[in-house]
C-alpha cells in the first residue's frame, strides 16, 4: 500500500489563502494545488458577509414612517425585519433591481396593495433576469433593498402586511 507524502507546508499555504481573503475583503477563494499522479490539496475557503449592513444601507426614501399612535411591539419590527413575519427574503443570490429599465416606474412602493403573483422586483442571477413574486396579497409597508444592491440569499427584500 502506497503512503501519500507530507505536505508540511499545506497549513502555512491555507493560512496565507486566509489572509488574502481577509486582506482583500472577499467572501470566497478556490484553489487547486497539484502536486502530482492523484495527488492534490483542493482548498475552499469562505466567509459569510454581515447582511445587517446591507439592509442599514437601504435608501430612506423607502421607509414607512409609523404613526404616532402606534403600538410599542411595531418598533421592534421595524428594526429587524428579518423577525417580521410578513418579509419577503431573496432566495437566491445576485443584484436587485427595482424597475424593469432605467427610467421605468418601480414594481411596487411603500403603501401600494399588492395581490398574491404580483412582481415585487427583480433579481438579476448569472445574467438571467429572475422576477420575484409577491407570495401573499398585502400592503407593502417597507423596500428593505435599494436599487443595483447586491444580495445574498435569505437577505429580507420587502415586508408585506
Amino acid at each position: 500500500m502506497t503512503e501519500k507524502p507530507s505536505h508540511d507546508s499545506d497549513v502555512s499555504f491555507i493560512r496565507a489563502l486566509a489572509e488574502l481573503l481577509r486582506e482583500n475583503e472577499l467572501t470566497e477563494l478556490e484553489v487547486m494545488r497539484e502536486y502530482g499522479d492523484d495527488d492534490s490539496l483542493n482548498v475552499r475557503i469562505s466567509r459569510q458577509t454581515q447582511i445587517v449592513q446591507q439592509v442599514a444601507a437601504a435608501p430612506v426614501a423607502h421607509q414607512v414612517a409609523m404613526p404616532a399612535a402606534a403600538p410599542a411591539a411595531a418598533p421592534a419590527a421595524a428594526a429587524d425585519p428579518e423577525s417580521h413575519p410578513g418579509t419577503v427574503k431573496s432566495q437566491m443570490v445576485g443584484t436587485v433591481y427595482l424597475q424593469a429599465e432605467p427610467g421605468k416606474p418601480a414594481f411596487v412602493s411603500v403603501g401600494q396593495t399588492v395581490a398574491e403573483g404580483d412582481t415585487l422586483l427583480i433579481i438579476e442571477a448569472m445574467k438571467t433576469m429572475n422576477q420575484i413574486a409577491s407570495p401573499r396579497a398585502g400592503t407593502v409597508k417597507r423596500i428593505l433593498v435599494g436599487d443595483s444592491q447586491p444580495v445574498e440569499y435569505g437577505t429580507p427584500l420587502v415586508i408585506i402586511e
